[in-house]
């Protein structure tokens, strides 16, 4: 939760995101600036994967019915929420005609999909998944227009970009469904390995992890299948490993997801003999994830547009779908968009910790789970 905010501090405040520079373009940016943006890429798959493993222990206290009816009802929350308040999080404006499909979308519409995938044998939920992970490229030379008027489902469920619904009405789906429901319909067979003792499951997850890493490093060095553009050649060493790291992320290509969820299972082998006492003040997001996520993009765009508003006189430039080009002089350097960042963790740590205070102290109160 706190690395995510550094990529939403990164779009409202570097100097590179508001002159519509891309951080991994290795023509035009700095190995920092690259790997700021590329540590972020950990953020959706391990929330997705790891949403999964949570309903998959949440199985242990509801029965199949309750869990697939929270599921529902929850991940419909998600969506709604999306389309309007995040939306509006995002881009300070009430645009009827514009609906965003971004994460809490693409995570809404997954538990939707696992609500029904529960009721299957726990094998049946893991050959689906990592089916979706492992063949979705193998579909990414077909094109939305092969489907004639039925290319926006497409686009929804495979490929990034706008949607037409009505004449009045488009939908801009940059989470596209494949194969985000396949990474948390696997992370719900993964909850599996938490009923083995600690020493198999530290042992397991070190070795699936270890495997996901070094498939990833054999399909990025033979370049014939697991992400959306093959890798170009490159004139120096840390050009070329930059760019086997420069995976797909719409839609999350087999490589990015191997990227990053290889080391993601390394980091739960480590945590099983505990959290480090300089990461427990962390632990407070992770408690009340959502509601960080909730305030955490407001806090960003509002200091954003009250910063140049106050430096530049406008502010029209900032935000998800900016309405004015960027003066050449705005945005701040990297080492003072890290400071930014820090800023808003730590002003939102005392919200936080109030508000996982009054979830321990009041479980019963269902309304709470939503949140």
């Amino acid at each position: 939760m706190i690395v995510m905010a550094l990529d939403h501090t990164r779009d409202y405040f570097h100097f590179g995101a508001l002159q519509g520079n891309n951080p991994l373009d290795l023509e035009h940016t700095t190995v920092w600036i690259f790997l700021t943006r590329w540590i972020t890429h950990f953020c959706a798959p391990i929330f997705s994967f790891l949403a999964g493993t949570g309903v998959f222990l949440a199985a242990r206290k509801k029965s199949r019915r309750e869990l697939s009816w929270f599921l529902v009802t929850r991940g419909l929350w998600l969506v709604l929420l999306e389309l309007t308040y995040v939306k509006w999080a995002w881009t300070f404006a009430f645009d009827p005609h514009l609906f965003l499909g971004l994460v809490i979308w693409v995570l809404g519409w997954s538990m939707i999909v696992l609500a029904a995938l529960i009721h299957l044998p726990l094998w049946a939920v893991a050959t689906f998944g990592l089916g979706l992970i492992g063949l979705h490229n193998a579909f990414d030379g077909v094109q939305p227009d092969v489907f004639g008027r039925w290319s926006g489902v497409w686009r929804v469920l495979h490929i990034r970009g706008p949607v037409a619904i009505t004449p009045n009405l488009t939908l801009r789906a940059a989470y596209p469904f494949i194969p985000w429901i396949g990474v948390m319909a696997s992370g719900y067979a993964f909850g599996a390995v938490y009923e083995w003792d600690a020493a198999r499951r530290r042992q397991w997850l070190v070795r699936a992890g270890l495997g996901a890493i070094v498939l990833f490093a054999l399909l990025r060095a033979t370049n014939v299948y697991g992400n959306l553009l093959p890798r170009l050649p490159q004139p120096t060493v840390l050009r070329t490993i930059l760019a086997a790291l420069d995976c797909t992320k719409y839609p999350p290509s087999l490589c990015y997801l191997l990227m990053t969820l290889g080391p993601g299972l390394l980091l739960l082998a480590g945590f099983e003999r505990g959290t480090p006492a300089w990461l427990s003040p962390a632990l407070v997001f992770g408690r009340v994830p959502f509601f960080y996520y909730m305030l955490h993009i407001p806090l960003i765009h509002g200091l954003s547009s009250a910063y140049f508003h106050w430096r530049c006189g406008r502010a029209d430039f900032v935000g998800f779908l900016p309405t004015g080009p960027a003066p050449a002089d705005a945005g701040l350097s990297l080492v003072a968009t890290y400071l930014v960042w820090l800023s808003v963790v730590v002003a939102l740590y005392p919200l936080c910790r109030w508000f996982a205070d009054y979830k321990r102290r009041h479980r019963d109160a269902a309304w709470l789970s939503y949140f």
